[in-house]
C-alpha cells in the first residue's frame, strides 16, 4: 500500500513457501491489506520458481490497481540458507529449484525500486518481536514448525545473521547422528524428525507396519495410506485416535530435547513456536515444558516462557 508520508511509494511483502507464494500490501504496523497467493513448484526449474513469485506480485498489482504507482519496495521472505546482503538464495533444502539464485536481482530487474530478501523464519521472528508474542523481550528464539522447521534469533531486538547471513538454521541442528537423512543431507536434524513432513512419514510407516492400527487415520485419508499427512494425524488425535496421540507425544519428546539445547546455547528471554505443526501441538505445550528440565543443564529453564506465535 502507499506510504503515508510518501503516497507514491508502496510496499509489498512476499512469502515464498514450499507449496505456495503469497503476496500482499503491508503497512508500517505489519498489517496486510489486499493479498493473493499462487502455487509454487519447489522441485521445478529456477525459472518456474521465479514465475510463481512474479505471478503473485503481478496478480496483486492488478487486483489493487497499483501498477502505475511510483517507486516501490518489495520485501521477500524465502527459505534459507540465503545471503540477505547479495539477495542470493543459496541452497534451501525445501526449495531445491533455487541454487545460488539471484532472486533479489531478478525481481529488481523486473519491477525496479528497492528489493530486499530475507530468511522467512528470521522475518517471522522479527515480526513477533516487533508486534507479537516477543514484544517487550530483548532476546527471542522463534521456530516455525511446518513442512520443514525454520528458526530466527533476535539479540537485543535485532536479527542475528551470523558472518554471511546464513545463521539460525536451527531446523538443521542434529539431535541424532544415526537418525533419518534430512533434505539438507545431514542425519537426524530436528526437521527430519519433528516437522510436518516427518510426522506424516512416521504415521504412514506405522500403518504399513501394522495395517489397521488406526482406522481413524485411514478413513480420513480415504483408505489410502499414502495420503496420510501431519494434518490428518492432528485431526485423528482430536478424534481420540491412540496412534495419533502416540506420534504426537514422540514429537513432543524430540522438540523438548531440541529446545533444551537451544536454552543451553542461547538462554533466550522467550521461545515462540509458530506454523501449522505448532498449532496442532498447542495442547502439548505444557508437556514440552514439563519435559524440558530433563534436557537442560540450565536449572532455570522453566523461567523462559514458551509461547505460540501471535502474528
Amino acid at each position: 500500500m502507499p506510504d503515508a508520508a510518501n503516497p507514491g511509494i508502496w510496499t509489498i511483502g512476499v512469502d515464498v513457501g514450499g507449496t505456495k507464494v503469497a503476496a500482499g500490501f503491508v503497512d508500517a504496523q505489519g498489517e496486510i491489506t489486499q493479498h493473493t497467493r499462487t502455487a509454487m513448484n519447489p522441485r521445478g526449474t529456477a525459472e518456474e520458481g521465479l514465475a510463481a513469485v512474479t505471478t503473485a506480485i503481478d496478480t496483486l498489482l492488478k487486483v489493487a490497481r497499483k501498477a502505475q504507482g511510483g517507486a516501490q519496495r518489495i520485501g521477500i521472505c524465502a527459505p534459507g540458507p540465503l545471503d540477505p546482503q547479495t539477495g542470493v538464495v543459496l541452497n534451501p533444502p525445501n526449495v531445491p529449484c533455487w541454487r545460488n539464485f539471484p532472486l533479489a536481482g531478478e525481481i529488481t530487474r523486473r519491477y525496479g525500486g528497492f528489493v530486499k530478501i530475507g530468511n522467512d523464519a528470521n522475518a517471522a521472528g522479527l515480526a513477533e518481536g516487533l508486534w507479537g508474542a516477543g514484544r517487550g523481550y530483548k532476546n527471542v528464539f522463534y521456530a516455525c514448525l511446518g513442512t520443514g522447521i525454520g528458526t530466527g534469533i533476535l539479540f537485543d531486538g535485532q536479527i542475528y545473521y551470523g558472518r554471511t547471513g546464513a545463521a539460525a538454521e536451527g531446523g538443521h541442528v542434529s539431535i541424532d547422528y544415526q537418525g533419518p537423512r534430512c533434505g539438507c543431507g545431514k542425519r537426524g536434524c530436528i526437521e527430519a524428525l519433528a516437522s510436518g513432513t516427518a510426522i506424516g512419514k512416521k504415521a504412514r510407516a506405522r500403518l504399513k507396519e501394522k495395517p489397521g492400527c488406526s482406522a481413524v487415520m485411514l478413513e480420513l485419508a480415504g483408505g489410502n495410506v499414502e495420503e496420510i499427512t501431519s494434518e490428518i494425524v492432528g485431526r485423528a488425535y482430536a478424534a481420540g485416535d491412540p496412534l495419533a496421540k502416540e506420534i504426537l507425544l514422540e514429537t513432543v519428546d524430540l522438540l523438548a530435547i531440541w529446545l533444551g539445547n537451544v536454552v543451553d546455547l542461547l538462554e533466550p528471554d522467550v521461545m515462540i513456536l509458530g506454523g501449522g505443526v505448532a498449532t496442532m501441538l498447542g495442547p502439548f505445550f505444557g508437556e514440552i515444558r514439563y519435559r524440558l528440565p530433563a534436557w537442560c543443564v540450565n536449572s532455570r529453564c522453566l523461567e523462559i516462557p514458551l509461547c505460540a506465535e501471535s502474528m
